[in-house]
């Protein structure tokens, strides 16, 4: 089996980890809630950036390969800050299955 290594140097971005939580508002209503959960290093590699035109606007998407190491709590639908850039975890992965690493497949929110 194929083990991984990443130079550990490579991992040089700080970012923190945030999950969202649900409040109400008292009116009736529920706002969206993020607050750290961790900060840790991790290596950030762009993916793609795509452009298109909808609705009289340009839409870009922009997605990263985010490389940390292995951390049991780390799930898809919670969020990586790096500086005021956010990075919303759409996948999790371990990729040779020896718990040193995961790869987190994520999307540039607000750019």
């Amino acid at each position: 089996m194929r083990t991984e290594f990443i130079d550990p140097g490579a991992f040089r971005h700080e970012v923190a980890m945030e999950a969202a939580s649900i409040v109400s508002d008292g009116g009736g209503g529920r706002s969206e809630i993020w607050s750290e959960v961790a900060t840790f290093f991790a290596l950030i590699e762009p993916v793609t950036a795509r452009s298109r035109f909808g609705g009289d606007q340009t839409l870009e998407t922009l997605s990263h390969r985010v490389t940390i190491r292995y951390r049991a709590d780390v799930t898809s639908g919670l969020r990586l800050k790096h500086g005021r850039r956010i990075l919303e975890i759409l996948t999790v992965h371990d990729p040779d299955e020896t718990a040193r690493y995961l790869v987190c497949h994520t999307r540039e929110i607000g750019r």
